[in-house]
């Protein structure tokens, strides 16, 4: 079969079916959010599910901005994801600079021994990290998840992949016209590396916005509370209003998404580049 000059087989046919189906399964559940946030909490867990309601419940989301103070805590969760997104940048790209373009002894021992603590699940050191947080007296403080999470091996191993692919004569040539290590990482190394900076801020972004577990060991104050844990207060000791919590939700999804959409260019080069050299 032929569609305007270009031949289709059976098996692309099938190929883009199952993508098309995979698609609408992936987006299901946005989709029954955002009807259930449309609901009273009575019907959100009505069946058959009723994707469009017939009685919209705008007022939704008017409620979930007096009912919880979600301005302060999507304020809270704003200031630490940009102050810890902005703080990985800084710490990856430059330690990845230092194990990708740099000699020094013992240099891939470190680099191994950095990167194997990816496979230590985190569950394992979280009671340690509490108690020297209390011993700091930073419990109650953004600033001990801003700390806790300022740095991370997984953008290390991620940085340090894309430098690798950039050629060492770059550097070398720098060199020998007088910039020194920092030049160098400042005005070679990272605006050749968007790619990969927009990727690791994807991860970044999506991770510390998501946080839940993180905020609720370190933040008992209700005005240092961040959305993630802002959600738990509409459920009550005997009953939970779920339409608020799925309006609020959607609202807590939208910067996620945009940060998505506007680097969404550079994320599949950036993931394909880090792994051309090893």
């Amino acid at each position: 079969m032929r569609i305007a000059g270009r031949k289709v087989t059976l098996k692309s046919v099938a190929i883009y079916a199952i993508v098309i189906a995979v698609t609408l399964i992936m987006l299901m559940p946005f989709a029954w959010m955002l009807s259930a946030s449309l609901k009273l909490s009575r019907d959100v867990f009505a069946f058959p599910i009723e994707w469009i309601p017939s009685e919209p419940q705008w007022h939704n989301y008017v409620d979930i901005w007096t009912k919880i103070p979600l301005a302060l805590f999507i304020y809270n969760t704003s200031k630490l994801t940009i102050i810890v997104t902005l703080l990985q940048l800084l710490t990856s790209s430059f330690a990845a600079y230092a194990f990708a373009k740099l000699n020094f002894p013992y240099k891939n021992t470190l680099f191994l021994g950095y990167i194997a603590t990816i496979a230590m699940p985190w569950q394992v050191y979280m009671v340690p990290q509490f108690l020297l947080m209390r011993e700091f007296g930073l419990n109650n403080t953004h600033l001990a998840l801003i700390c806790l999470q300022a740095f991370t091996a997984f953008g290390v191993f991620l940085m340090r992949q894309f430098y690798m692919s950039i050629p060492t004569e770059l550097c070398e040539a720098a060199r020998i016209d007088g910039m020194n290590e920092y030049q160098i990482w400042a005005r070679i190394m990272l605006p050749l590396s968007k790619p990969a900076l927009s990727t690791l801020t994807i991860f970044t972004f999506v991770t510390t916005w998501n946080d839940f577990l993180g905020p609720m060991i370190y933040l008992t104050k209700t005005e240092l509370k961040t959305v993630q844990i802002g959600l738990r207060m509409f459920i009550s000791q005997y009953s939970a209003e779920y339409g608020l919590i799925m309006a609020a939700s959607v609202v807590a999804l939208i910067p996620v998404l945009v940060v998505f959409l506007s680097l969404q260019r550079f994320f599949v080069e950036g993931i394909a580049s880090t792994g051309l050299k090893g």
